[in-house]
């Protein structure tokens, strides 16, 4: 007995020490579990169970315990006690992790929407989608490559799967408690529509690419040369750790930073533009912030997105979620069902035609999958590229917006392929090549 006792006072010990030694990394943990809780329960109406059991049950993440309060709409987290964060969730606006200075009472202002219905099949409407059959596609051939995504559902852990050629949808399936309604998180794949709201504002005469960024803080020093182009290809130079493993830039981003716009403004530089790529998401929340400067007001920013871009597309499932300064998060929380994020992809297929609009300029597709210097051919500006040949099996003109755990919004030009892909595993255990190559191969 005195042995046993002793044994549970060293784990306690253990555990203690442990603890006060990682103390920083539990902001972390219970962070990433309250937000990604209550984002998952609110929007995408999926059961803390399952989100427990799948989206948050990874290394460190599933020390959390966490609580849901349906009735006020929150989620809160903490590990062994320690460390307890909260999110709330606010209509319209999605959730956010909070700190003690987060007022309750206050309503903070929400975008417009303008969701309007017809009855028009996909992509132009949400009304089904056509019985057309395409002469060329072995849709047995297609379906198997389909199903291949899903088999060994633990390691693979896919989602959902759409095909869509020439603007219809030609394979679509989905896994277990998912549809063709479900908001998926896309993770960074909100960087790619983060850039597209530039492409529109440069379309329609209210900036250029190569203006400098306006910061005043930056006109003191080097940081002056900074053009526009340079942060949508991650070219800044400018300073930025983006690692999740510990407390970083990126992490005190998200889970210590009331408003995430400003998280890049204050870094050194430490290189000339276009001397360094380096991938960075408070690049894209800078970006975010900084839409404000070509918009009238607070609500023209909130509206801007869905007015100019997905609601006008029809991608009604969409929210882009907003941190506690009501900035939206830009490089990472847009919520879309699978389809919408097909849509997405579609309006880049068609190089910007939509239903007899264009919302960007033809020249803008050439401009996002042009190879940056430094990045080895993979990335383009906020969008990434198989200019490199990462994928070898896989047309060279390739581009695709990318996000965590292996979401992906593939467009293939010269296939006339947009094809869609979520879960919770990414390239190489989910091999994108071989998922890819099955599919073209369906189509003579």
């Amino acid at each position: 007995m005195k042995i046993f006792k002793r044994i549970v006072l060293v784990v306690i010990v253990l555990l203690v020490v442990a603890i006060s030694f990682n103390y920083p990394k539990l902001n972390i943990i219970s962070g990433y579990a309250a937000k990604n809780m209550a984002s998952s329960v609110f929007i995408a109406h999926r059961s803390p169970n399952s989100v427990n059991e799948n989206d948050n049950n990874v290394p460190l993440i599933k020390l959390a315990k966490t609580e849901v309060d349906s009735g006020h709409k929150t989620a809160s987290s903490a590990v062994f006690g320690f460390m307890e964060r909260k999110a709330v969730y606010r209509e319209g606006l999605g959730s956010v992790l909070i700190n003690d200075t987060y007022d309750h009472n206050n309503i903070p202002l929400r975008p417009n929407r303008e969701m309007v219905k017809n009855q028009l099949p996909f992509p132009y409407g949400n009304h089904g989608k056509k019985d057309t059959i395409f002469s060329n596609v072995d849709y047995q051939q297609l379906a198997k490559a389909v199903n291949n995504a899903f088999l060994e559902p633990d390691i693979k852990k896919t989602r959902s799967v759409l095909v869509s050629y020439k603007n219809e949808i030609i394979a679509e399936q989905y896994a277990e408690g998912f549809g063709p309604n479900t908001p998926i998180l896309g993770w960074s794949m909100t960087k790619s529509v983060l850039a597209t709201l530039y492409g529109i504002l440069e379309y329609q005469g209210k900036l250029a690419v190569d203006d400098r960024v306006p910061i005043a803080a930056w006109k003191k020093d080097g940081r002056k040369n900074i053009a526009i182009n340079h942060l949508l290809r991650m070219q800044s130079g400018l300073e930025w750790e983006e690692d999740y493993t510990r407390i970083s830039d990126v992490t005190k981003m998200f889970f210590m930073e009331s408003d995430m716009t400003q998280s890049q403004v204050s870094k050194k530089a430490i290189g000339k533009p276009e001397e360094i790529w380096n991938y960075s998401s408070g690049t894209s929340n800078l970006l975010s912030g900084l839409l404000q400067n070509y918009l009238e007001d607070k609500q023209a920013y909130l509206n801007f997105p869905y007015q100019s871009l997905i609601d006008k597309i029809g991608m009604h499932s969409m929210i882009i979620e907003t941190d506690m300064a009501n900035n939206f998060v830009g490089s990472s929380y847009a919520w879309a069902n699978t389809r919408d994020w097909a849509k997405f992809g579609i309006l880049y297929l068609n190089k910007g035609h939509w239903n007899g609009q264009q919302l960007f300029s033809e020249d803008w597709v050439q401009y996002i999958t042009t190879p940056t210097s430094g990045s080895e051919g993979i990335y383009g500006a906020h969008f990434w590229l198989n200019a490199g040949g990462i994928y070898p099996d896989v047309p060279r003109d390739l581009f695709s917006a990318n996000g965590y755990e292996g979401q992906y919004v593939f467009v293939i030009p010269s296939k006339n392929l947009v094809v869609v892909r979520t879960g919770l595993a990414e390239d190489p255990i989910f091999n994108v090549n071989e998922f890819l190559s099955e599919i073209i191969g369906a189509i003579r």
